[in-house]
């Protein structure tokens, strides 16, 4: 059974900003994924969680602190 292979941050960043920057030249998201993981040698479902997380991080920091108490109090 092969171990998984670890990519630095970095290499995941990048490949997230070229999905972003090149999405619009695919049919599909999942397609600019297949292409640009291939490029990377990752898998197209390890580009795809990294593109999640990116993007669940980018909404987490977007949000203020007195949104997020509010947030938690409403959902109280």
């Amino acid at each position: 059974m092969n171990s998984p292979k670890r990519y630095s941050p970095e290499v995941g960043e990048r490949a997230v900003r070229l999905v972003i920057e090149q999405q619009s030249e695919y049919p599909s998201k999942w397609a600019a994924i297949c292409s640009i993981a291939n490029k990377f040698g990752c898998t197209p479902e390890t580009l795809s969680a990294w593109c999640k997380r990116t993007k669940v991080s980018q909404e987490d920091s977007s949000i203020n602190l007195s949104e997020r108490e509010r947030l938690k109090q409403l959902e109280r």
